[in-house]
């Protein structure tokens, strides 16, 4: 049995707030209110759980409306990084929600590997209906997302397959943005609050090209060894022999300094050009 963790909503755990006027705090409490009776809607949930700012975020939020009655659930998948998963972890444990890691070898499902520019939408909708089957199995009465409405105005192929799999979308239903999400965790005392948005792996690879456990697992350990070095967000993109490593411009002079070892480094990996772009892309 999990102890339900505190949410101190009159004093809320504010890191940067102080730019934001006192209308822009109310505003802020009535949406979280709303948020939390929307969710006590439900009788139980299973959220889908990446350890996003989004997520981690409706996680929170859901422990808060249903306590017990509330499970987190996290795909173990070759195309999420590890390092992702770890940190998962470990919003967890500082929420005190019960979680379940499921593995999921998603490269097996049908069509998955040719790489199709729908590609999110097969992805969610094979996962989503994984996770329909397994609340249904531990009696719990819906499966949540943490899409927001932000999201609406982007390209999501993975929304239709949300839709179709009658996925609850709290953050939808009650008109959440992604900036409010980023507030709501300052609240709630996340310390992912201001996380950078992270993308799985198949976003490294373009449309239509082969998806392979060794393809993936070359991109992840690069990506590593470029935190490793202290980069703070990095993409790497895969082009079979050239790789493109993407960063933010305040880790140019990290690049610089290890420029030697990076390329020995991907060498090693099979890449016989790297190409530096400090324009990170998402």
């Amino acid at each position: 049995m999990h102890k339900q963790k505190p949410y101190y909503i009159d004093k809320p755990q504010y890191y940067q707030m102080d730019k934001i006027h006192d209308h822009d705090v109310a505003h802020l409490h009535e949406k979280f209110e709303n948020v939390v009776n929307n969710l006590r809607c439900y009788n139980s949930m299973l959220v889908a759980f990446s350890g996003g700012v989004d997520s981690s975020t409706l996680v929170a939020l859901a422990y808060k409306a249903l306590g017990n009655k509330a499970t987190a659930v996290t795909a173990d998948s070759p195309i999420l990084p590890k390092r992702e998963l770890k940190s998962a972890k470990r919003t967890i444990q500082s929420i005190g929600i019960k979680h379940i890691i499921i593995p999921y070898d998603i490269l097996h499902e049908p069509g998955f590997t040719q790489n199709p520019r729908d590609r999110c939408y097969y992805c969610k909708s094979f996962l989503y209906g994984r996770l329909n089957i397994l609340a249904k199995e531990l009696g719990l009465e819906v499966v949540a997302d943490g899409t927001n409405i932000s999201e609406l105005n982007e390209h999501r192929p993975g929304y239709k397959a949300i839709r179709e799999k009658a996925i609850a979308t709290p953050f939808i239903d009650m008109d959440i943005t992604k900036h409010d999400i980023r507030r709501m965790a300052q609240m709630l005392g996340l310390s992912i609050w201001d996380k950078p948005q992270q993308t799985c792996l198949l976003t490294r690879f373009p449309y239509g090209r082969m998806i392979t456990l060794n393809g993936l697992k070359r991109v992840e350990i690069a990506e590593d060894y470029l935190c490793y070095l202290g980069i703070g967000e990095c993409r790497v993109r895969d082009y079979e022999d050239t790789a493109r490593i993407e960063i933010t411009g305040e880790d140019t002079d990290i690049i610089i300094k290890n420029k030697e070892c990076i390329v020995e480094y991907f060498e090693k990996l099979g890449y016989k050009g790297i190409v530096f772009d400090s324009i990170l892309q998402v």
